[in-house]
């Protein structure tokens, strides 16, 4: 058994508290900790070499490329990523201006600067923007039926198609323009898959879908790289209060554990890491992603989860949204392009073509980000939802940037258009303690689900208290899949273990 450390981890002084995995959720509720005194005995084992977990950015293309979490979703007061941004002068200043913080986009991706189809044209603004309003709409009739009234389809897909379906029994268009109407809106449901990280909108459950809370503001990024928060964070902890390359096996608990070290001490849980080491402790924060607990949910904990939690974590949605870097020597965009739209007109929403993912993953990006001008190159971020994402990730560098230089010439109606100099991607779902990107309330689960989730062990309260506490982006019910939402439940978490020691203890802020 092993809990090595200076001065402040003499046996016997103050609670000993474990958080396992050093992402936002885990560095929040270390440093809320790290401020009572009662917490003075406290570890964070992360099973890979940096911290950051999701939050991932990399110097990349002469500039900083974002492989994790990209924008401050509804960056507002009130938000703490947004908060804590700007306290470090880590953001733009039109980023916090108040016309920003006030921006109510109702949680839709902006509009595209331009949309290519796949017959080699220009789709006009026209027709984008009034699809585009036609789609957000039945997204926001979607996030209606948390309100009461009976859904009427299991799924937001189903609900979206079933809509989408009647209206275009009046549509009196050319069947040419009918199709691309319908091929704009299966990209926007495309769209929809990146923002919930799931393969399918079918997959994604109607009822609860109006839980998910939307922040005011404009989604802003970090010119510096979304790492630069969680380096902050990190900066205010001791050095060796963070262990890396520590994957843990087994979390025992209920038990009654001892340690050379603390003769006469024992200890209700048990931390057993894949090297071997083990580390005692009084309570344990797991903040490990959705997908890592779904693999592992059997083995992870002993004795085994209660039976409502296990359910909790097999049925909660996790999926992967990955991004593909590209970087030319030259733009073929226009000056002041953003964001370019990629639609397949031979894809509709409301039929299903059978294809082989090797064919088409392709047709599931949903088109190109232009990334800020870094020094001397031009970089387009793509993003990919869903299965035909994780087929991505089983291709060479070489196979992803042939693809898409066929796409792009293909689209852009130019054989000649220059292919990009090189490729950089994401790999969420190969992620060995991640695999996948962030949750979702699945067909077949409710909000509640996340509550069973964030609930402590033991439940019954009879035993020695708080032994694992849970928390991370799935363990949010109103803002899961959110950095906000995994910095909220980190703190909310640390808050509860400090209530214990300290009932009388004033908590800081913000408790959204």
């Amino acid at each position: 058994m092993e809990w090595s450390g200076g001065q402040a981890e003499r046996p016997g002084r103050g609670r000993r508290v474990l958080v396992v995995g050093g992402g936002i959720a885990g560095l929040g509720a270390a440093q809320r900790l790290r401020a009572h005194p009662a917490f003075s005995q406290l570890r964070v084992l992360e099973a890979t070499a940096r911290a950051g977990g999701r939050i991932r950015s990399e110097r990349g293309f002469g500039g900083v490329l974002e492989l994790g979490a990209h924008w401050i979703h509804g960056p507002s007061r009130g938000n703490p990523v947004f908060e804590l941004a700007a306290e470090h002068r880590l953001l733009r200043e039109k980023d916090l201006s108040e016309e920003n913080q006030r921006m109510e986009t109702g949680g839709h991706v902006g509009l595209p600067s331009v949309t290519y189809a796949s017959s080699g044209v220009s789709v006009s603004r026209e027709l984008v923007v009034e699809t585009a309003s036609l789609f957000h709409s039945l997204i926001d009739q979607a996030r209606e039926f948390v309100r009461g009234a009976a859904a009427p389809a299991p799924s937001v897909g189903e609900y979206v198609r079933g809509a989408l379906r009647a209206l275009a029994a009046g549509w009196t268009d050319r069947e040419d323009a009918r199709r691309l109407r319908l091929a704009l809106m299966h990209n926007f449901l495309n769209v929809e898959c990146c923002v919930s990280g799931t393969h399918s909108m079918d997959l994604v459950a109607l009822a609860p879908f109006g839980e998910y809370t939307v922040l005011p503001g404009l989604d802003c990024t970090f010119p510096g790289g979304y790492q630069g928060l969680t380096n902050h964070i990190m900066a205010s902890l001791p050095e060796d209060m963070i262990i890396f390359n520590k994957p843990v096996k087994t979390i025992h608990w209920n038990g009654s554990f001892q340690e050379a070290a603390s003769p006469g001490e024992t200890f209700p849980v048990l931390v057993e890491c894949e090297d071997g080491g083990c580390f005692p402790a009084h309570h344990v924060i797991v903040t490990v992603p959705l997908g890592f607990l779904k693999e592992h949910v059997d083995t992870f904990f002993e004795p085994p989860l209660p039976t409502e939690k296990a359910d909790a974590i097999r049925k909660l949605g996790f999926g992967t949204n990955n991004k593909i870097f590209l970087e030319f020597e030259e733009p073929f965009w226009e000056p002041g392009c953003q964001h370019i739209q990629v639609v397949w007109e031979d894809m509709s929403p409301l039929e299903d073509v059978a294809s082989q993912l090797q064919d088409v993953w392709f047709k599931k990006l949903i088109g190109f980000w232009v990334l800020p001008s870094f020094e001397s190159v031009h970089v387009l971020c793509g993003f990919i939802a869903g299965l035909e994402s994780e087929f991505m990730e089983t291709l060479t560098d070489e196979e992803v940037l042939l693809s898409l230089t066929q796409v792009l010439r293909r689209v852009t109606g130019n054989a000649r258009l220059p292919a990009p100099r090189s490729v950089l991607r994401s790999r969420w779902h190969s992620a060995p303690y991640t695999r996948g990107s962030y949750s979702y309330v699945a067909v077949g689960s409710t909000g509640e689900d996340i509550d069973r989730l964030a609930r402590p062990l033991p439940e019954d309260g009879a035993e020695a208290q708080l032994q694992i506490l849970f928390a991370g982006e799935a363990t949010h019910r109103t803002f899961y899949s959110t950095t906000h939402g995994a910095l909220l439940s980190g703190w909310r978490e640390a808050d509860r273990l400090i209530a214990l020691q300290d009932p009388q203890a004033q908590l800081p802020g913000p408790q959204l």
